[in-house]
């Protein structure tokens, strides 16, 4: 940064009075003797006295020039304060380290977020820089606190594309797919209320609903129909459940695609009782099939459907923008999202706006499929190889995640003990339910890209087993 034209007097004065050569009440050079000295304007001399003054360091006296201020030195107390120790939640730091973090020194197969091999950076920072020359200073003010409304009307013909109906005056624009769902729950429950949710569920809801103070009874999840209907019934009739949370498509972690016959027996059940139902659409443009399976709320004609998805899942996860589609509970869910901040950063959703303008998002889409597609055939193949036979992996139809599940001889202490040791992360299927009933399962993600060394981790951690059994 180019220097002041006055700092070559001034960083003079200042250093005389640190070293006691000039004191408080000492006559500095007039303005016309530091002009001749230093070769400066009247302006610069003066901005330069300014900058003294304000720094507490020189005062003026409008008759008789610049002097020295008395400076009085602050009683500053000797005594340190003393910080109360931070107390972390070490269950929470475990889980969500196994859930979500990414190290670079490890195989992970843990972190539920697109790797660098699936994230279009080029054409994210591209269509980046293209927005902030386009919008400037529009940027940084606040945007409507329900979003954009031309990204809520594409946000709407994109649901529409796949047989949903959608009001984009109903959608709420917001800070990612988490901050959807609190929204969501604030919106239908209150606290002690109890909730639904498929079992196994992913750790950050369970993770939401605790902190809204709720309660929760999971319903399994099936492998050939996607959700035990009969169950949730059951739970209906015996309980006031407030809300169910579920994802139909492509569950994280089993990969199971809910069949359209029970989303239909599921929204039935629901409207008999009246519960709300929130739909976690985050992974149905990850199909690996010939089209995207329909969300529940395609078989919604009550509004008792609220359906929330994001783009950190499908474009990259530091873009932080989601969506929540309320349904009847729009008035509720718009004073809900208001609390949690003014507005969704103005950057991302013009950056998501002009990529679904286009057809670029479409033709990543395109790619980013195929590569899961590819990445999940691979290790699916590596565990149905190398694991005990007595195992079982079940084969995702899109989405990021297999489920696995080992046979109740194995020490699994010792099975999470070998591949830390060995340097590959997967997360354990206690942090997907409030039971243990998941001690014996797994979740393995195919995000980052798999590599020979990757596979023979992976055949390594099997071969091991296999010995052990």
């Amino acid at each position: 940064m180019k220097p002041y034209k006055y700092e070559i007097f001034t960083a003079v004065i200042e250093e005389q009075i640190r070293n006691g050569l000039l004191q408080g009440k000492d006559r500095l050079p007039s303005i016309r003797e530091i002009k001749k000295t230093y070769q400066l304007s009247t302006s610069s001399v003066q901005s330069g006295f300014e900058y003294l003054m304000m720094k507490g360091l020189v005062e003026s006296n409008p008759r008789s020039g610049y002097f020295v201020s008395d400076i009085v030195e602050e009683n500053i107390p000797r005594r340190r304060t003393k910080l109360a120790p931070v107390v972390r939640d070490e269950v929470f730091m475990k889980n969500m380290m196994l859930t979500s973090k990414r190290t670079s020194e490890f195989s992970s197969f843990n972190a539920a977020m697109p790797g660098d091999l699936l994230i279009p950076q080029k054409l994210i920072l591209r269509t980046m820089q293209e927005v902030i020359r386009e919008k400037g200073a529009a940027l940084l003010r606040y945007y409507p606190s329900n979003g954009l409304e031309s990204l809520r009307k594409h946000i709407a013909v994109q649901m529409g594309k796949y047989g949903g109906t959608c009001n984009p005056d109903e959608l709420i624009i917001t800070d990612g797919a988490l901050q959807a769902l609190v929204i969501a729950l604030r919106s239908v429950t209150n606290t002690g209320d109890v909730v639904a949710v498929d079992s196994p569920c992913v750790f950050s809801i369970l993770e939401v609903i605790a902190n809204l103070g709720l309660k929760v009874i999971e319903v399994p999840v099936h492998y050939r129909n996607g959700f035990d209907t009969e169950y949730f019934r059951k739970i209906c009739a015996e309980n006031n459940i407030r809300a169910l949370v579920i994802t139909p498509n492509f569950h994280n972690p089993t990969g199971i695609l809910m069949s359209d016959d029970t989303k239909k027996e599921l929204l039935r059940i629901a409207v008999a009782h009246q519960v709300p139902v929130i739909e976690n659409d985050m992974y149905s443009d990850l199909y690996f099939t010939e089209k995207r399976p329909r969300c529940i709320k395609n078989f919604d004609e009550t509004g008792l459907v609220m359906t929330y998805s994001s783009f950190s899942k499908t474009l990259a996860p530091g873009i932080r923008l989601g969506w929540l589609s309320t349904g009847r509970f729009y008035s509720k869910a718009e004073r809900n999202r208001f609390v949690l901040g003014k507005s969704v950063s103005p950057i991302y959703q013009e950056l998501v706006l002009k990529l679904l303008q286009g057809n670029s998002y479409e033709r990543h889409l395109r790619s980013f499929r195929k590569k899961l597609n590819e990445q999940a055939t691979m290790v699916l193949d590596a565990l149905r190889r190398h694991f005990p036979q007595d195992s079982y992996f079940h084969r995702p139809q899109g989405g990021y995640s297999v489920w696995g599940q080992l046979p109740e001889t194995v020490d699994m202490d010792a099975f999470y003990l070998y591949c830390e040791n060995n340097k590959i992360v997967f997360t354990p299927g206690t942090t997907f339910s409030l039971t243990e009933h998941y001690s014996h399962h797994f979740r393995i993600v195919f995000t980052e890209r798999i590599t020979p060394e990757s596979l023979a981790l992976l055949k390594s951690v099997g071969e091991k087993l296999r010995s052990c059994s």
